[in-house]
C-alpha cells in the first residue's frame, strides 16, 4: 500500500513539473496586446519627445507600445490615472521628478504617492539644471554673480512658473549661496524665457533643452551648473562643486514606472528592453541632443532614487514655504 500511495505521488509530482515545463511564463506570454505609455505632457515638448523614442524601442522589442497624453494639472491627471490602472503590464507611466518628486509634496492632495502607488522600471535620463542671464546682468562668472547679488539684496529677479523645477532650482541655489533673488512666476516657460532674453527679467533656471539655441546665438549666457559634473556638450560650463558650493546637484529626469503591484516578471522583462534601448547609439543621440544622460539600472536602484529625489524635493519645497496658487 505504501509503495502504491508512494508511486502515485511520483507520478502526480512528475506531472505537475512536465505541466509546469510545458506552459509559458507570464514574461513568456507578455504582450498579447497594446501597451499604453501614459505621459502627463503635452505633445511636442522633451518629455514627450523622449519617451516616444523609448516608445519605439518597445514596441520594436517587446510589443505594440503607445503613447498616450494626458497633460494638467503639474503632471497629476496622467500620474493619477496610471497609478490607479490594473497592474497587468499594459498601463505604464512616463515619470520624472515633477510627478513622481514635486508635485506630490507641493499639492495638498495630489492623489497619488510617489513611492506607494508605483512599481518603479528603470531610470532613463537627467538633466543638469544651469543658472543662466539675460543681457540686465553683467557677472561673467558666478562668483560675480553671488558677489552682486549679496551688494544688491532683493535687486535681481528669476522667472518660472511656480512649484515647477525652474522655480525650486532657484530656491535651492537661494539656499545655497545665502543670496536674496525674487521669484517672478510666471504662466508658461516659454514667456519667462522672452522676458529674460528682453532684458525684462534678470535670471533662469532651467535644463538644458530649451536654452541650447539662446546659448548658441548669445542671447543668454550659462554661468553654472547645478548638476553634479560637466556636460560634454557644454564644457565650459563649470558645476557648483567646481565653483566652491560642493554637494549641490539639482537634475531633472524621467523614467518608467508601472502601478504598484505590476508582476515582478513583467517589470524585469521591462526593464532590460529599456537598458537595452540606452546601449542604441541613435537613441544616445537623441538624449544628447537634449541635454540629457542616460540613467539605466535595475527596477532597485531606480526605486531608490526615486525615494531619495522625493524627500530632496520635498524638504526644499517645505523649507522654501513654496505653495501652489
Amino acid at each position: 500500500m505504501q509503495l502504491k500511495t508512494a508511486r502515485r505521488c511520483a507520478i502526480a509530482v512528475l506531472a505537475a513539473a512536465l505541466t509546469c515545463a510545458a506552459a509559458p511564463s507570464l514574461a513568456d506570454s507578455y504582450p498579447n496586446r497594446v501597451i499604453k505609455i501614459i505621459v502627463p505632457f503635452g505633445p511636442g515638448g522633451q518629455p514627450d519627445v523622449i519617451a516616444r523614442v523609448f516608445a519605439q524601442h518597445l514596441a520594436a522589442t517587446v510589443g505594440p507600445t503607445v503613447i498616450d497624453n494626458r497633460p494638467g494639472a503639474n503632471t497629476t491627471i496622467g500620474s493619477k490615472a496610471a497609478a490607479t490602472s490594473e497592474p497587468d503590464g499594459y498601463t505604464l507611466f512616463f515619470g520624472s521628478s515633477t510627478s513622481l518628486a514635486i508635485a506630490p509634496a507641493l499639492m495638498a492632495n495630489a492623489g497619488y504617492d510617489p513611492v506607494k502607488s508605483f512599481a518603479p522600471i528603470a531610470g532613463v535620463s537627467s538633466s543638469p539644471m544651469y543658472l543662466t542671464v539675460g543681457p540686465s546682468v553683467k557677472a561673467s562668472n558666478v562668483a560675480e554673480f553671488v558677489a552682486f547679488a549679496k551688494a544688491n539684496p532683493g535687486k535681481l529677479n528669476f522667472a518660472a512658473p511656480t512649484g515647477g523645477p525652474p522655480h525650486l532650482a532657484g530656491e535651492i541655489f537661494k539656499r545655497a549661496t545665502g543670496i536674496e533673488i525674487t521669484p517672478i512666476h510666471y504662466r508658461s516657460m516659454n514667456q519667462a524665457i522672452i522676458d529674460t532674453i528682453a532684458g525684462q527679467m534678470d535670471i533662469i533656471f532651467d535644463a538644458p533643452a530649451p536654452l541650447a539655441p539662446l546659448l548658441h546665438d548669445s542671447k543668454i549666457r550659462a554661468l553654472v551648473s547645478l548638476g553634479g559634473r560637466r556636460l560634454p556638450e557644454w564644457p565650459n560650463v563649470p558645476t557648483m562643486m567646481e565653483s566652491g558650493y560642493p554637494g549641490l546637484d539639482v537634475v531633472t529626469w524621467n523614467g518608467l514606472v508601472a502601478p504598484a503591484g505590476t508582476p515582478e516578471a513583467i517589470v524585469t522583462k521591462l526593464n532590460a528592453a529599456i537598458n537595452e534601448a540606452l546601449k542604441n547609439p541613435e537613441i544616445r543621440a537623441t538624449l544628447t541632443k537634449f541635454g540629457s544622460e542616460p540613467l539605466g539600472g535595475t527596477p532597485h536602484q531606480f526605486a531608490g532614487f526615486v525615494a531619495a529625489e522625493s524627500k530632496k524635493w520635498s524638504e526644499i519645497i517645505r523649507l522654501s514655504g513654496v505653495k501652489m496658487e
